[in-house]
């Protein structure tokens, strides 16, 4: 955890009702970091539909590999993350890590394992030590309450230099439901089908298949659309929880994604994880902007998807948003580079709102002032058409500083 706070950090933190049927508390088990909480338990008092996407890693974590497992069951009464350790590449010892926390929690909770999930990130590598979860875990779930949701997201908080945490409501057959979510990732993020750790719960009354639907359709356009170093994680954990609370006050339940008065839900569950996703990317390891790279015009959404990637992870172009650069030949490189159909004499490019290319070369109307004025501001946008399709895609970045590399650099001292 940097001591730095990001100067994109937000300047007051959503305050997070509590929501019915889950309770939180945290802990300092001393597994990695001195002087703070590295372990946050959550509890669901009855049984929680969950739904869960996680990383696409060839080397992923033992806790990536025990969720999975478990995601079949559809539902949870207990959550389990620390920070400070990932348990990754771990071998039989973190196979043996997951199963004496998951009998840990299952016995301070009093369910089975089969409805325990957990999620660890931290150093890769070394072997994580489950005997301090088994010595906290039964105070935590006796003490744990509604309230303590920035608690928790600072309690999972490793390179990140602030706690990331969103809420959002809707309605359903009348009654208000709520969402609530945290996350934490700041380096290794490039995800494909999450993101680094990530967990959303809310009252509402959804089965799990539908939770699930819901959770797919929307991670493409939200976590699965930031990057920061183009590195995915063996970690990346993203779940959702829902506790069926609201059906005490009248809240029916959802047993289909499709159902009409799961609308409003299902563009709250997107907005919230939208949130989350950006604020991962505004807290990206030493970084000073946000960036939005917006392609228009591709052959296909799945090309202008690539494009947007390749131009968001380039170093060349990261660094010349890092030093206000109006250096557009480094996006015209990444266009160029990102294995798709493009046209160089369609293509056009702008920086904010001032073109600086088009037709294949230098606006004739390009002003540098005009777009160095752009590159000095917090939040960029750079939009490239391609001039020869209607496929679009969005994609969330920032930029590459000496910070990311002193940062990385000092990981493991």
């Amino acid at each position: 955890m940097s001591s730095d706070i990001s100067p994109l950090a937000p300047k007051t933190y959503a305050a997070l009702p509590p929501i019915r049927g889950a309770r939180i508390e945290t802990a300092a088990a001393g597994i990695k970091y001195a002087d703070r909480t590295d372990v946050m338990l959550m509890v669901f008092d009855r049984p929680a539909a969950v739904a869960g996407v996680f990383t696409t890693s060839k080397c992923p974590s033992a806790p990536v590999d025990f969720c999975r497992e478990n995601l079949g069951g559809g539902q949870a009464r207990a959550l389990v993350v620390n920070s400070g350790n990932a348990n990754a590449f771990t071998g039989q010892k973190g196979r043996a890590s997951t199963a004496m926390t998951a009998s840990a929690a299952a016995e301070a909770v009093g369910c089975s394992e089969a409805e325990v999930f957990l999620a660890s990130t931290g150093v890769i590598g070394e072997p994580l030590d489950a005997s301090k979860f088994a010595s906290v875990l039964g105070q935590m779930a006796v003490s744990a309450s509604g309230d303590r949701w920035l608690d928790a997201a600072r309690a999972i908080m490793t390179t990140d230099t602030y706690p990331k945490v969103a809420t959002r409501t809707a309605r359903i057959d009348g009654v208000t439901v709520t969402l609530n979510g945290m996350a934490k990732g700041a380096g290794m993020i490039a995800p494909d089908m999450a993101t680094m750790l990530s967990f959303i719960v809310t009252d509402a009354d959804i089965e799990a298949a539908a939770l699930q639907a819901m959770l797919s359709r929307h991670v493409g356009s939200t976590f699965n659309a930031v990057t920061v170093d183009s590195d995915t994680s063996t970690s990346d954990t993203l779940l959702v929880f829902a506790t069926g609370a609201a059906s005490e006050l009248g809240a029916g339940a959802i047993s289909a994604a499709g159902d009409p008065r799961a609308r409003g839900f299902s563009k709250a569950l997107a907005d919230l994880m939208e949130d989350l996703a950006i604020q991962i990317v505004r807290d990206g390891e030493g970084a000073r902007k946000q960036v939005e790279i917006l392609v228009t015009g591709a052959g296909s959404a799945k090309a202008a998807g690539r494009i947007a990637r390749s131009i968001a992870n380039s170093p060349l172009v990261k660094t010349a948003i890092a030093g206000e650069d109006a250096n557009w030949g480094r996006v015209v490189m990444a266009v160029g580079k990102a294995g798709e159909k493009a046209e160089r004499d369609k293509l056009a490019i702008w920086f904010g709102d001032i073109r600086v290319a088009v037709d294949g070369e230098r606006d004739p109307d390009y002003s540098e002032a005009a777009a160095s004025e752009v590159m000095k501001r917090d939040e960029i946008t750079i939009r490239v058409d391609l001039g020869i399709g209607r496929g679009k895609a969005r994609v969330f970045t920032c930029d590459l500083t000496k910070a990311y590399v002193e940062i990385n650099g000092d990981y493991r001292s």
